[in-house]
């Protein structure tokens, strides 16, 4: 079966879905596309930011915290789904199945229910959870956007061939692959299920239309290369050689199919009694890569069909020369399952393959130096291998968070350690400072103030609201007044003495004359000191529940410290020896691959043998009647 690699950005879809509202189309859709969507919760756009990154821990726990802080009203659900996404994306089905049932019983919309169960159903039948699959398919109604219906039918017809009933899979295909704008997979997948149903004269005919239609890119190509192929051997076993001919010529020399397809081209030949025919074809494959199963096939075919055409020292030379590099590569094959279990094939592409996140969609990239590299094609074509390999990076990366945390542990210990050092020190001068300011001798003061301003205000007396420069004038006047008093009676006495009661008039009128507004601000200078001695008084109270709260928070931090360092001191050696296990897991399927490629070759080098002995028989008719003729 085959089935569009969309997972990646489907998943993304699904995480964004409440805010994004857009589907892919076959996995590929422009961001332009998306309609305009504001993040009104920061901490929401940071968990966004770090998923778009491929920074998959990073944006789960930043909003789990966030979750757990309450800090995403506004996206609340969308932050769910995001959760819920990227733990689907680890595999973990069952904890998001959770998720996305919460969601969909409070209330979620029917889009985004239909998409949760789609991507849900879709992790599940990937990691062989079949009948959980199954129960996540049915949940899902008629909301899914139009471009996911076609991955939904060729999911279903998955699920139904991987139960044994093909008969079911090509009817849940059948109007989806007739349909005149139907993908080639959901054509090809069809194909299958009616041959394997025993329809096989349908399915051939749409493998045969598949493998003579024009192909654009290099996945139509290689799609049509493999049905050439299923339908080349569907015609050997049919005992149909010419036509598997005619099937087997239209894959290219190329491509991912051409060794299966050199492979039965000869047996075609074969079959048609052409031996000469099919020696072009094996000969071909026979000097590819010996890791490939098809060419060691190739090694044993080429001198049986020179024994064939009864060219026997040929053929003894070449069965010669395919036990020998059966050998060799057994021998090679040994080394690297030595290596293997050695660990430097795992611990190599460790190295090779860095990585700061955990990651799902994790590849690959790079292989790491090894004698015989060609063994590890097959191992790592397998998804087992794969998804057992991207287990261990997994916990590689979680062993050095696990480190990271307790180094970040000890630092957090010495900034409480700091911090208990400061507000000890810190304290004892808070404290005199506040001694010494006295609150309630500046509430005295202002009390006394008060009262004066009170009878200023009953007397209406100017002179209380004067400034230090009118205070001083006014001292001056009743000084040069009591000194006139005392002088004697002419004319120029009596003209400084009204000088003397014009200016204290004319200060009194003034003093008089700004009361109200100078009474104002005494009132508006009054009310800011009583906010300042409330602020005093507030901050005198705090500072008396720090002196309680604060040696407790400490305490309460410290604990918190040592409970956390206890968790992650359990988990490191936890860890540490789930890695170990896991790649021991890692080491071994590579290993039982490398193992099964030991078998095949023991088995072709024993073809070879007993071919070697028919035709050293063959050379020596005379040995069985000398036999019989010794008494």
């Amino acid at each position: 079966m085959q089935s569009r690699p969309i997972l990646r950005k489907a998943l993304r879809s699904l995480a964004v879905a409440a805010a994004v509202a857009s589907a892919f189309a076959g996995g590929v859709r422009a961001a332009a596309d998306a309609p305009p969507h504001t993040v009104q919760d920061p901490h929401y756009g940071d968990g966004l930011f770090h998923f778009f990154q491929d920074r998959y821990f990073s944006s789960i726990t930043s909003l789990m915290v966030s979750q757990h802080f309450e800090r995403m009203p506004h996206h609340a659900d969308e932050a769910e789904i995001l959760r819920g996404g990227m733990l689907l994306s680890y595999g973990l089905h069952r904890e998001a199945g959770e998720i996305f049932a919460k969601l969909i019983e409070t209330g979620a919309k029917p889009a985004v229910r239909d998409r949760a169960w789609y991507f849900l159903a879709k992790i599940r039948y990937q990691r062989g959870f079949l009948a959980e699959a199954e129960d996540a398919m049915n949940r899902i109604e008629n909301h899914l956007p139009p471009e996911f219906e076609e991955d939904r039918g060729l999911l279903k017809a998955n699920m139904l061939m991987a139960r044994g009933d093909f008969a079911g899979a090509a009817k849940a295909l059948n109007a989806m692959a007739t349909a005149k704008d139907a993908s080639r997979y959901a054509r090809f997948n069809l194909a299958v299920a009616l041959i394997k149903s025993g329809d096989s004269l349908r399915g051939t005919a749409m493998l045969d239309e598949l493998g003579r239609a024009p192909a654009a890119n290099e996945e139509s190509r290689s799609l049509r290369d493999k049905a050439n192929v299923a339908l080349g051997f569907t015609a050997l076993q049919e005992n149909r050689a010419e036509n598997a001919r005619t099937y087997l010529e239209r894959v290219r020399l190329n491509g991912m199919q051409s060794n299966k397809a050199l492979l039965g081209f000869g047996w075609a030949a074969d079959a048609l009694k052409q031996p000469r025919q099919a020696l072009v074809p094996w000969t071909e494959l026979a000097q590819r890569d010996v890791s490939d199963s098809a060419v060691l096939e190739a090694r044993i075919a080429v001198p049986y069909a020179y024994a064939a055409l009864g060219a026997y020292s040929q053929a003894l030379q070449q069965y010669t020369d395919a036990i020998e590099v059966f050998d060799k590569e057994s021998a090679g094959l040994d080394e690297s399952i030595a290596a293997i279990r050695a660990g430097k094939f795992v611990e190599g592409l460790l190295e090779s393959n860095p990585g700061d996140e955990m990651g799902w969609f994790w590849k690959i990239g790079s292989l790491p130096e090894m004698t015989h590299a060609g063994h590890l094609t097959q191992v790592l074509a397998q998804h087992e291998f794969q998804e057992a390999f991207k287990n261990l990076r997994d916990l590689q990366f979680l062993s050095r968070n696990l480190q990271d945390w307790k180094d970040k542990l000890g630092v957090f210990g010495d900034m409480l350690a700091n911090r208990r050092n400061a507000y000890a020190e810190r304290l004892p001068k808070v404290l005199e400072k506040a001694r010494v300011i006295g609150i309630e001798a500046l509430q005295k003061r202002r009390d006394d103030l008060a009262k004066e301003m009170a009878r200023a205000q009953e007397r209406q007396d100017g002179v209380a609201f004067a400034n230090e420069k009118e205070l001083d004038l006014l001292a001056r006047i009743d000084s040069v007044q009591s000194i006139l008093k005392q002088a004697g009676e002419d004319a120029e006495m009596n003209a400084a003495r009204e000088r003397a009661r014009l200016a204290s008039g004319a200060l009194t009128w003034r003093l008089a004359d700004q009361y109200a507004a100078r009474l104002w601000d005494a009132q508006k200078g009054m009310k800011i000191i009583d906010t300042a001695l409330d602020e005093a008084r507030r901050r005198d109270a705090a500072l008396a529940q720090a002196q309680k709260d604060e040696p407790a928070r400490h305490e309460k931090y410290a604990q918190r410290i040592v409970e956390l360092d206890k968790r992650i001191q359990a988990l490191i050696p936890r860890v540490a020896a789930l890695s170990k296990e896991q790649q021991q897991v890692v080491q071994e399927i590579a290993v039982a691959e490398l193992t099964r490629q030991k078998e095949r070759l023991a088995e072709y080098a024993t073809q070879a043998r007993f071919a070697v002995a028919q035709l050293y028989d063959r050379a020596n008719p005379s040995r069985d009647a000398d036999d019989a003729i010794k008494p």
